[in-house]
């Protein structure tokens, strides 16, 4: 079954503007991969924030979001509505946690989340699956980036060496 159709109507809430990634959600292909480009962009001006207050930010980020989530989700009467991309900005920025600087850990950072968000190894797939609300909503998310962090650290120790 396809997912419900979002109205533009649902931007008009502050809360759905932006669980849905400012619109991103509603591109009609690969809104995950817009709304990890909306993560990229918000990126940008983080990544210059030292470290605690950029793991501050991405934290209270992802607490927020599973109430914007879990409010959207309720609102779309659909669990993990593609459309719903909080969860991908989010998970673009625990991958980039003290991440290298440079435009080529960026799209790394990106290409590596995107991977391990549509992939999703275990146990990103058995979250994705059994843990609902607004907080299973962000958690897959998490996971996979989770993984990416990891591979993105595990790939500037081994260039380092």
């Amino acid at each position: 079954m396809p997912p419900v159709k979002i109205s533009v109507q649902a931007l008009k809430h502050p809360v759905h503007l932006l669980a849905l990634g400012f619109g991103t959600g509603l591109v009609p292909k690969l809104p995950g991969t817009a709304g990890t480009l909306v993560g990229v962009l918000l990126f940008i001006p983080l990544q210059h924030l030292p470290w605690p207050y950029y793991g501050a930010v991405t934290v209270l980020m992802f607490l927020a979001g599973i109430w914007l989530c879990g409010r959207t989700a309720t609102y779309l009467g659909v669990h993990d509505h593609p459309g719903i991309v909080w969860d991908e900005l989010v998970g673009y920025l625990i991958t980039m946690m003290a991440a290298p600087q440079g435009w080529e850990w960026t799209l790394l950072g990106f290409s590596l989340f995107r991977m391990f968000d549509i992939r999703k190894p275990w146990p990103v797939r058995w979250v994705d699956k059994r843990v609902h609300g607004g907080f299973g909503i962000m958690a897959d998310d998490a996971l996979a980036a989770v993984y990416s962090l990891i591979s993105l650290q595990l790939i500037a120790y081994l260039l380092k060496s």
